[in-house]
């Protein structure tokens, strides 16, 4: 009693053992899962909240823009018709250009400088400039006229073309103290002889801020355009990596809205950006905006130590159990040991079942021999109704088509039947083979020969090779029905304009036949399968078999005293070959030499 109850005590402290490690692996995958869920559900709630602020804050800065541009166009408008500008473009008289703009523009570059807090009011210019023929930019002669721009920034204002349109862009400036961006319009000036741009008037302003009220503490905007960030409250250190960056990620990216994560200040923030000029000629600009996500960090982190006394509580709950469960069941492991010898009895009991049902299977086997008889009369009468419908005449062509397949199915049916019968005869070991010379060269032949009659045969190329008068040792009609399985197996599984290769030749004692075709290759997991019986699904063919052709051609060679095996099956080409025992020639053939 001893000997068992210790083994008894050892299984169930590793079944306690594995029943704990169990649960806590399910509590702890439950727990990461709760995780990261809840920390991807915060980052998407924080991102869309940012997102949907953005956009209604830049819905409300589009809708200014709108007021301010159309004002300004109108200003515009009423000064590129000024009589003074308009002659000193059509006359070609551009040294008279500047200085007849400058009092036509005075209250446009003196306007009222209005506080930030209306900016729809402000229509105080920066600078201006008019731009040629070519969009070029035409240098004025006193810059404090016009507004100081230094060489390479007046270079931005040029366009590639005369805008038939208002255009909008940004201009980076930079100084030693500061980096910032102004907006520009530009706006066509129209020959009034001939209708077409001559010019164009090109003014640049302070852009309009985000406004930032009722919105989140902590949120920064501004413009990129040029490479060039104008984000207020950021260093500048830090500006030009957020420049470097929105830079790189534009580039990559054929969408006008984008966001990212950024550190902004040793703090992560969420950055949003979307174009503020689409379709201009000028390079693309961006309106950006920063959201601090320290808010949401923390509020991950709560989230996390709450999933986390959870896990606990639930990992201590699930140890609980499975001690009192691996407690339960020890009681049962310790009868199962003790029950070992019946156990055995009873296994010794079941051998000798097994025995009686394998007795059973072979009285099986005899009747599935006789049912094969049976099954043959109702199907030749099923096959001769068949061919007396189809010899009628005036039958529908439907009707025709599905007469003929069922006739196609009997005789598909016959041959199961057939190779059943022979299967169940070898199996019982009643099939005796006959050892007479067999022509194997004018068997081939003539099989190659009913193989290109066949109705639906593909287009294949046949290629032999076939010494004559070579004799095996075996009975005709049973060598005539492995060649059959293997050249209609050759033709079933081709390929359109595919190839079938048949060759023999004398090996010693033996006649080695080699039969290969073209087509899908077999899966190297089921070569082994191939000789097995109802295995026809191997290889994907729209002509079907009943699985048994292989099985047969095996057992028929082997009552042949021969082989047959899979030589290769890769690179579109599969090749059996099958060894039969040779036997000299009738009298009066010379026998094939090697």
């Amino acid at each position: 009693m001893t000997s068992t109850t210790e083994p008894a005590k050892q299984a169930m402290t590793r079944f306690r053992t594995k029943l704990s490690l169990a649960v806590m692996l399910v509590v702890s995958a439950i727990t990461a899962l709760a995780l990261y869920l809840a920390q991807r559900n915060v980052t998407a709630t924080a991102e869309r909240d940012s997102r949907q602020n953005f956009r209604t804050e830049l819905s409300s800065l589009h809708k200014l823009e709108e007021l301010r541009h159309a004002a300004l166009a109108e200003r515009c408008r009423i000064l590129a018709s000024k009589p003074r500008i308009h002659a000193a473009l059509e006359d070609n008289a551009l040294d008279l250009l500047y200085p007849s703009a400058k009092d036509e523009l005075r209250d446009l570059m003196e306007g009222d400088k209005s506080s930030s807090d209306q900016p729809a009011s402000t229509l105080h210019a920066h600078f201006y400039r008019f731009l040629n023929s070519a969009g070029a930019v035409l240098s004025p002669a006193n810059l404090n006229d016009v507004g100081v721009l230094n060489a390479a920034e007046e270079a931005q204002l040029g366009l590639p073309k005369l805008p038939e349109k208002q255009q909008v862009g940004y201009l980076s400036r930079t100084n030693s103290a500061t980096e910032n961006v102004d907006e520009v319009i530009a706006f066509p000036i129209f020959s009034t002889e001939t209708g077409e741009v001559i010019s164009a008037l090109v003014v640049g302003f302070k852009p309009l801020e985000l406004t930032r009220k009722n919105t989140i503490a902590g949120i920064k905007s501004g413009i990129w355009a040029n490479g060039s960030l104008d984000l207020a409250s950021v260093s500048l250190s830090e500006r030009a990596t957020l420049a470097d960056k929105i830079n790189r990620i534009v580039g990559q990216s054929d969408s006008a809205e984008h966001n990212f994560t950024v550190r902004i200040n040793g703090s992560p923030h969420l950055l949003l950006y979307t174009q503020v000029n689409p379709g201009s000629l000028y390079p693309p600009a961006y309106e950006i905006c920063t959201y601090p996500l320290g808010s949401s960090i923390a509020q991950l982190h709560r989230i996390r130590w709450q999933i986390g006394g959870a896990a606990m509580v639930l990992l201590l709950g699930g140890f609980a159990a499975s001690h009192l469960i691996a407690v339960r069941f020890s009681k049962p492991v310790e009868q199962l040991t003790l029950d070992s010898e019946q156990n055995r009895a009873q296994r010794r009991q079941a051998e000798a079942a097994l025995i009686s049902t394998s007795e059973k299977l072979k009285r099986s086997s005899r009747y599935s021999a006789d049912a094969s008889h049976q099954l043959k009369s109702p199907v030749t009468v099923l096959r001769a109704g068949l061919e007396s419908l189809l010899a009628e005449k005036d039958l529908k062509p439907e009707i025709y088509e599905e007469l003929s397949m069922l006739l196609h199915q009997t005789h598909r049916l016959r041959g199961v039947i057939d190779d059943l019968l022979l299967l169940s005869q070898m199996d019982a070991g009643q099939l005796q083979i006959e050892s007479d010379p067999v022509n194997l060269s004018q068997l081939v032949e003539e099989w190659l020969d009913d193989l290109s009659a066949v109705p639906d045969s593909m287009d294949v190329t046949i290629e032999k090779e076939i010494p004559p008068n070579l004799y095996l040792a075996g009975e005709k009609r049973y060598t005539s029905l492995i060649l059959q399985n293997l050249l209609e197996n050759a033709r079933k599984y081709n390929r359109p304009n595919g190839c079938i290769r048949v060759t023999a030749k004398n090996e010693g004692n033996h006649i080695v036949l080699a039969i290969g075709n073209t087509g899908p290759e077999i899966p190297p997991d089921a070569q082994k399968h191939i000789f097995e019986r109802f295995h026809h699904n191997i290889v994907h063919s729209n002509n079907s078999g009943h699985g048994l052709g292989l099985n047969v051609a095996r057992n028929l060679t082997g009552l042949h005293g021969g082989e047959i095996r899979l030589l290769r099956s890769e690179n579109d080409w599969t090749e059996f070959e099958v060894r039969f025992q040779i036997a000299a020639p009738p009298p009066g053939i010379a026998p094939e030499t090697a």
